[in-house]
């Protein structure tokens, strides 16, 4: 089974790889893995200011503080998974991701907002939910 795990370095995503580790189907070496985080696009001042250089090596580095920790696990777990990172919006991004690279199965903890959170402030699971046609399996 080839599986996406959608990771932000947050609480949530430790959860989720809890989670993996007691599901011997989903944390398998037979299953294919790779690891994705999405990175919050600068403001265009702050990227004119700074300069490409400077701005692609921040995605980097962002991205590395939260793909590196993910990677180490599934390594003690015998699991040798790729990693991606891109830049835009968190939901839509991985929605992309999961359906271009014909994933089976998406995997992503969910801060478990309320309602009314969702209604104010908008939520990744739920535009990951609503443009998604891969499975999701939110761990909360």
């Amino acid at each position: 089974m080839k599986i996406l795990l959608a990771v932000d370095g947050s609480a949530f995503s430790k959860k989720m790889l809890a989670y993996l580790s007691t599901h011997e189907s989903l944390l398998s070496k037979d299953n294919d893995y790779t690891v994705f985080t999405a990175q919050a696009a600068l403001p265009p001042r702050a990227k004119a200011a700074v300069g490409k250089a400077v701005v692609d090596q921040y995605y980097a580095e962002e991205s590395e503080k939260v793909l590196a920790p993910v990677t180490k696990f599934l390594l003690r777990h015998g699991i040798d998974a790729k990693s991606s990172w891109k830049v835009g919006p968190a939901g839509l991004t991985i929605s992309k991701l999961a359906e271009q690279g014909k994933f089976d199965l998406l995997v992503m903890g969910s801060h478990g907002h309320g309602a009314l959170y969702k209604l104010v402030m908008g939520s990744v699971v739920t535009e990951v939910l609503a443009h998604c046609k891969v499975p999701v399996l939110l761990v909360r």
